[in-house]
């Protein structure tokens, strides 16, 4: 017998199919159409890429950093959404017999995260094409993906959650209202955020479905979990900023200044923490829907595990992280 909470989640998912329905949108005809990058623009925007602190820095290498980020950004992306898509194909067959509104909503994001994914690959061939040689992609997405379905489901939804309303917080925050970025780049994030908006919905529903199978045991090793994929996490990001770094500094005309690629490396690895980490940490519907489902134990044990990268925070914030719809 159907209860209230049920038919509730249920209208939700129905929900998700019919915006999934409107938002519906192709790469080439209606992302890309044609267009290249335009490399006299920034691509990541000051609020994300941070290099607004980077005082000793001339216009155009920040223009330039911006764009290393930007790039890092879409490929980071597509990183992730190698994992997403096969674990919401697994919660998908869970429902394969049972709510088929439910099945559908999953099936929709699935694909839609793969095609995402075909996006993000996309964009690299066009800016390796466009940028200097020499640009690193130092995790593997396979790899990546069998290490984050390694753990509990619990958690890996915690993350994809997470990662979700963050890329919905950026966007509307700071990307959209970015006049000087690169029009393109710009799209791509716009078109993305359609339909990150009814993923985050699901992954809710299903983490919170999930969170209903588990007694306070199972959900402490969940908690560990999602403790260690946000270490696992930073360590990409740590090996990435280092490529980075190397690359722009190379690329800018500063090979061999060790002093200088100090000052980069501290400040892109900070805005990374700050993109990946710590701005979807922060965000309000994350920290309401995660620490409702945790103990104050267990609640204690995730903030200190964040407490070292706290520090990630824009030194003169330019965004406020609103509630994601």
């Amino acid at each position: 017998m159907s209860t209230p909470a049920t038919i509730a989640a249920n209208d939700r998912y129905g929900r998700v199919i019919e915006l999934s329905r409107r938002a519906r949108w192709e790469i080439e005809r209606d992302v890309i159409r044609g267009r290249r990058f335009d490399l006299d623009k920034p691509f990541l925007p000051a609020g994300l890429s941070l290099v607004n602190e980077l005082d000793f820095l001339s216009a155009a290498e920040q223009r330039l950093l911006s764009q290393v980020q930007g790039r890092t950004y879409a490929y980071i992306f597509g990183l992730v959404e190698r994992f997403i898509a096969a674990k919401v194909l697994d919660l998908g067959r869970e429902h394969a017999f049972g709510d088929q509104v439910a099945f559908e909503a999953l099936v929709r994001m699935t694909d839609e995260e793969v095609k995402h994914q075909e996006l993000f690959r996309r964009l690299e061939t066009m800016m390796a094409a466009d940028m200097p040689a020499g640009y690193e992609l130092t995790a593997d997405g396979n790899a990546v993906a069998q290490a984050v379905l390694a753990a509990r489901t619990w958690a890996v939804l915690a993350l994809t959650l997470d990662i979700e309303l963050f890329t919905q917080a950026h966007y509307r925050a700071s990307i959209e209202p970015a006049a000087d970025i690169c029009p393109l780049w710009k799209d791509v994030f716009l078109f993305h955020w359609k339909e990150e908006a009814q993923h985050a919905v699901l992954d809710e529903l299903e983490l919170k479905r999930e969170d209903g199978k588990l007694d306070k045991a199972a959900r402490d090793a969940a908690v560990g979990d999602l403790i260690a994929l946000v270490g696992a996490v930073d360590g990409i990001l740590q090996g990435q900023a280092k490529a980075d770094t190397r690359y722009f500094c190379a690329i800018s005309g500063h090979p061999g200044d060790a002093a200088f690629a100090e000052r980069v490396g501290e400040a892109v690895l900070k805005a990374y923490r700050w993109q990946y980490i710590v701005s979807g940490v922060m965000e309000p519907r994350f920290k309401k829907v995660l620490f409702s489902l945790v103990d104050e134990a267990q609640g204690a044990r995730i903030q200190q595990a964040l407490a070292p990268l706290t520090y990630a925070v824009p030194a003169k914030p330019e965004i406020t992280l609103p509630m994601a719809a």
